[in-house]
Parts: C-alpha cells; structure tokens; sequence
C-alpha cells in the first residue's frame, strides 16, 4: 500500500518528506528503495529529493528520476525529463552495461532485483544518472 503523498515545496530538497513515506511504506522491497534513494543521492551533489508521483523521486533544477513501485520483481527507477513531455533531441546516453530500458524517446527504465543486483550495478547507474541530469 502506497502512503498517502506529501506536499513537496518547488525548488526544496524534501528529504525529510521522503524519509516519512518510506517510514509509512508497506512494501516488500522496501530495503532495495532506501539503498537507490543513496545511491543517486550521492552520484551527483546537485540531486536533491521529493515526493513526485506518489513515490521518491530526484532531481536537479527538474524532476528526471522517479521509483517505480509497482514493477512486479524488485523495484524500478524511470529516467524521464520532467512532468511533461519534451524533445528529446540530443539525448543519447551510453549504456555499455544495457542497463535501460526504452519506454519512449525521452524515457527510459532500469529494473533492479534485489539489494545486491543495485550493488553490482551501483557504477554504471551513477554514469547514466550523470549523463542523464546533463540534458535536463
């Protein structure tokens, strides 16, 4: 069940917001969201946190990362480039890891299984997350 979503002030890092939807979360990989939200946290100083789309999502001077909790094995993060839809010209990431997913031209998706499947994968994840935030 998914907590109910808390306001997020535009332009603040909500971390505190974040940390109380994870705390009321009822979710059976719950332990693999807290090491993503690090994970992306710490690959760039410029990423900060909120509630988006009810669940912890990330971003610098937009959103470009939301947790998708309903992905039936383990949990999914979406790459996007904001609420909104937008040309996507220019964007080309490079995935030699063929960690994404393509849902459309300005969207992608990464699937991790278990706690241990996001540490293997920890480095090329934060090089996809830098290249990402460049094009915001």
């Amino acid at each position: 069940m998914t907590p109910p979503k808390p306001a997020t002030p535009r332009g603040a890092n909500a971390t505190a917001e974040v940390d109380a939807f994870m705390a009321a979360l009822d979710h059976p990989h719950k332990a693999v969201v807290e090491l993503l939200r690090r994970v992306i946290r710490e690959a760039d100083p410029a990423i900060a946190e909120g509630i988006k789309w009810n669940a912890p999502s990330f971003r610098t001077r937009e959103y470009f990362a939301t947790t998708h909790l309903r992905t039936k094995e383990g949990i999914g993060l979406i790459l996007h480039l904001g609420a909104k839809a937008r040309e996507a010209s220019g964007l080309a990431v490079q995935d030699p890891e063929g960690l994404l997913r393509w849902l459309g031209k300005d969207r992608a998706m990464v699937v991790f299984r278990s706690a241990e499947d996001l540490l293997a994968r920890r480095t090329p994840l934060e090089h996809l997350i830098r290249q990402w935030i460049a094009f915001l």
